[in-house]
């Protein structure tokens, strides 16, 4: 299982995967992207992998859906909320099963 401690922001950059971006703010670090499908269907499919993947590693993102819109945002809680190597382990995973 991939290390939970919080990685540092010039970690978090020069590790992230295509197509996520570290954000901050009050709440802490994590790092997110948004997906368009072609309808809410389709939306909906990469949600039930995205669970499963979630679910297998232990680890769950926030999640936004709206129509043929998701966007998953992944911290670690236990890791006060900033982003560790789980949440780059678990974003890589996501980009792989993306259409």
């Amino acid at each position: 299982m991939p290390a939970r401690d919080p990685l540092t922001d010039a970690q978090i950059d020069a590790a992230l995967p295509a197509g996520w971006q570290r954000q901050s703010d009050a709440e802490g670090v994590r790092i997110a992207r948004e997906f368009q499908f072609a309808d809410f269907r389709e939306a909906w499919a990469f949600l039930t992998r995205v669970a499963f993947e979630a679910e297998a590693a232990d680890h769950h993102p926030h999640v936004t859906n709206v129509y043929n819109r998701v966007r998953l945002a992944f911290n670690t809680h236990d890791a006060d909320n900033r982003v560790t190597e789980t949440d780059l382990a678990l974003a890589r995973r996501v980009n792989e099963i993306a259409p």
